[in-house]
C-alpha cells in the first residue's frame, strides 16, 4: 500500500503568513500525481510536509495506513529527487547510488544488486565508475533517480527535477521519468509518484492526474485531459494550455429561445447544451474563455460567429500559425492550421470564426465555470 492522504493540510509560518490552506487530497497507490502552478503557490511546500521536511502547522499526512506528522523524514518510506541533484562529488555514480543502502546496513551483494538493476533500467551501467562532474547534467539526474530507486520507497517525490536542464534534454528526461514509472507499476512494484513542476507541458505530458495549485488552494484535480477540456474556473483554465486561452469580459444575452455571447458589437450564438447552462445569467456580466485552437478561418465557419480582428504578429510553425489579433480591444491568440491560414499576414484585417461549442462561460464574479 502506497496511497498518500492529505485532510486540511495547513502551513502557517510564525509571522503569520499562511502558505497552505487546509489541503484535501487522496493520491492513489501506484499513482503518477503531479503538483502544477505558479511560483508562490505552495507546490514545494506541501511536497516538503509530505517529506517531512517541512513542519505542518494543522491537518494529517498518511501514508499507507500511517500518520506520519512525526515520523523523520527517513521513516516516511519516501525517496526525493531535487532539483540540483545533490550527488557526492567525491564518489562514483555506483557509491552515490549505493550510499543509503550502506548506511542501512545492507548486505554487499544486496547493494550491488539493486544498483546493477537501476542503472540498467536509467541506462547508467556504462556510467558507474564515473563521477558527477564528468557526466552531464541529464546523466547525473539520472544518477539522483537512480539513488531514489534503488530504496524501494513506497513514495517518489520528485521537487522540479528538470528545470536545471535545457529544453531537449528536458523532453529526454519526461519521456524517461514517464517510462520508469510504467515500468515499475507493470514490475508490480510501488510506483506511487508525486511530481512538482511549473511547466504545464510537463503537467499534461505526465500525469495520470494533476493538481492544480494557487495561493495555497487546490483549484482542480483531474485528468490532464478533463482539466483541459473541462477546466473548473477561470484560473485552471488560463493556466493549463499553450497558447494560453483567450479570456475576455462579455455579457450573456437571451432572446426567443437563443442565448448569446455579447462581445461587444459581436452576438455570438451559443450551442444549445451550453446555451441552457447560461439561461439564468441573462444580462449578467461573465468571462469568455476560448482556446486558440477554436478561433479558425472564415472557411471553417458553420455558423455566424465570425469576429474580424486586426493582425498584429503571425508566427509560423510550420504545421500552424499563431496570429496574435485586436478586435474592439481585446487582444486574442488563433491557431490555424498553416494550409487554412490563406491571407494571414500581419497588419491585415482577418474575418475569425469563433467555435461556440467549445467555449466556456465563467461566472464573472466566483469564477467557476458555468458550462460544465
Amino acid at each position: 500500500m502506497a496511497e498518500v492522504k492529505l485532510r486540511k493540510v495547513e502551513k502557517q509560518y510564525p509571522n503569520g503568513f499562511k502558505a497552505v490552506h487546509g489541503i484535501d487530497l487522496d493520491i492513489k497507490d501506484g499513482e503518477f500525481m503531479v503538483f502544477v502552478g505558479p511560483s508562490g503557490c505552495a507546490k514545494s511546500t506541501t511536497l516538503r510536509m509530505i517529506a517531512g521536511l517541512e513542519d505542518i502547522s494543522g491537518g494529517d499526512i498518511i501514508i499507507g495506513d500511517k500518520v506520519v506528522n512525526d515520523l523523520a523524514p527517513k521513516d516516511r518510506g519516501i525517496a526525493m529527487v531535487f532539483q540540483n541533484y545533490a550527488l557526492y562529488p567525491h564518489m562514483t555514480v555506483y557509491e552515490n547510488m549505493a550510499f543509503g543502502l550502506k548506511l542501512a546496513k545492507m548486505p554487499k551483494d544486496e547493494i550491488k544488486r539493486r544498483v546493477e538493476e537501476a542503472a540498467e533500467m536509467l541506462e547508467l551501467t556504462d556510467l558507474l565508475p564515473r563521477k558527477p562532474k564528468e557526466m552531464s547534467g541529464g546523466q547525473r539526474q539520472r544518477v539522483a533517480v537512480g539513488r531514489a530507486i534503488v530504496r524501494n520507497p513506497d513514495v517518489f517525490l520528485f521537487d522540479e527535477p528538470l528545470s536545471n536542464l535545457d529544453a531537449k534534454l528536458r523532453v529526454h528526461m519526461r519521456v524517461k521519468i514517464t517510462q520508469l514509472h510504467q515500468e515499475l507499476r507493470k514490475q508490480g512494484k510501488t510506483a506511487t509518484m508525486i511530481y512538482v513542476t511549473h511547466d504545464q507541458v510537463e503537467a499534461m505530458t505526465m500525469g495520470d492526474r494533476i493538481c492544480v495549485l494557487n495561493f495555497g488552494k487546490i483549484m482542480q484535480v483531474d485528468t490532464p485531459l478533463n482539466l483541459y477540456n473541462k477546466p473548473a474556473n477561470k484560473f485552471v483554465a488560463g493556466f493549463i494550455g499553450s497558447p494560453a486561452m483567450n479570456i475576455v469580459e462579455a455579457s450573456i444575452k437571451v432572446e426567443a429561445n437563443d442565448s448569446y455571447v455579447q462581445l461587444g458589437s459581436h452576438k455570438l450564438l451559443l450551442p444549445k447544451e451550453r446555451a441552457d447552462k447560461v439561461k439564468n445569467f441573462d444580462g449578467k456580466k461573465v468571462w469568455l474563455g476560448i482556446r486558440p485552437e477554436h478561433i479558425l478561418s472564415k472557411e471553417y465557419a458553420k455558423d455566424n460567429n465570425i469576429v474580424k480582428g486586426s493582425v498584429s504578429v503571425v508566427e509560423q510553425m510550420g504545421n500552424e500559425i499563431y496570429a496574435y489579433y485586436q478586435a474592439e480591444n481585446h487582444q486574442y491568440t488563433a491557431r490555424i492550421p498553416s494550409d487554412k491560414a490563406h491571407g494571414l499576414t500581419h497588419g491585415v484585417d482577418y474575418d475569425f470564426w469563433y467555435d461556440m461549442s467549445k467555449a466556456h462561460i465563467f461566472d464573472f464574479e466566483t469564477e467557476e465555470n458555468i458550462c460544465i
